[in-house]
């Protein structure tokens, strides 16, 4: 059972809130019941919320955490009023007021990271870089491979899809992904669409037994599957990277934040968006 109800508090999508608070719910042994509370953009829509707090709170007999990044000074002022009864932890009041009196500039309290998304160039080039990673999924196109930020390789189910479009989605990279076929292993060599653009280039790995395990959710009882023949594709792989000179890494007890942030230190693509 949850030890405790844990808002997500926002006049926006909530992202921000969810993201830094589940970051430091990571921090303690503790089991959460979440509830997502987005677009609370009007002091009725908080007086609702602030309902739903203090009807948890009487039900468990605990106070909600409450993480909030409202930054409508009206809306915030019912959460944070002696009338809500959870414990709420104000990002944008913590960081942004003290972040406003050492820069001596005002914050422009923005509602979220995509207001205006329309107008906004970054928020543009990170469509387009989406748009651009998924046309460029499983070796799909060979064109305009020279406008990739990275190019990752591997072996099949080895964790270049979710980590290109992480990528793209996370930071407004460009990012191509290439599967290492057998026809790449009998040649000795990288696909030839490939050799132009080795700096970009960056290799996953993972060990066969997982290898197996997720191919076997896929194709059940396949040679595809066969742990024999992922343990020789999985070896032929890490060989050519070596002679290729390609850096890379094994993404068998990573999640893709952390394989995202190790191609971003290696790869250092000018180009980021957040």
């Amino acid at each position: 059972m949850p030890n405790r109800t844990v808002f997500f508090i926002s006049d926006g999508t909530g992202i921000t809130a969810e993201t830094f608070g589940n970051a430091l719910l990571a921090q303690f042994e503790t089991t959460v019941r979440r509830v997502r509370l987005p677009f609370l953009d009007s002091v009725d829509k908080a007086h609702q919320a602030v309902r739903q707090i203090n009807h948890t709170a009487a039900v468990e007999n605990k106070r909600p955490l409450v993480f909030t990044t409202v930054v409508n000074m009206d809306v915030l002022a019912v959460f944070t009023s002696p009338h809500c009864h959870g414990m709420v932890l104000d990002m944008f009041g913590t960081f942004v007021a003290p972040m406003e009196q050492e820069l001596g500039i005002k914050s422009n309290h923005r509602v979220g990271r995509f207001s205006d998304a329309s107008k906004s160039k970054s928020y543009n080039d990170r469509i387009e870089a989406i748009n651009f990673s998924l046309a460029h999924d499983d070796g799909q196109s060979h064109r305009d491979l020279e406008g990739s930020d990275v190019i990752l390789v591997g072996v099949s189910r080895s964790g270049k899809t979710p980590t290109s479009l992480y990528l793209a989605m996370q930071y407004g990279l460009k990012a191509s992904n290439y599967p290492l076929i057998p026809e790449d292993f009998d040649r000795r060599k990288l696909p030839p669409a490939l050799s132009p653009h080795k700096k970009k280039i960056f290799g996953l790995t993972i060990a066969p037994e997982r290898l197996s395990e997720i191919r076997n959710e896929r194709r059940p009882n396949s040679r595809y599957a066969n742990l024999d023949n992922c343990r020789m594709e999985v070896s032929e792989a890490e060989s050519m990277m070596r002679r290729e000179g390609i850096r890379w890494l094994s993404t068998t007890t990573k999640s893709i934040e952390e394989i995202a942030t190790t191609i971003l230190q290696e790869i250092r693509p000018e180009r980021l968006e957040y």
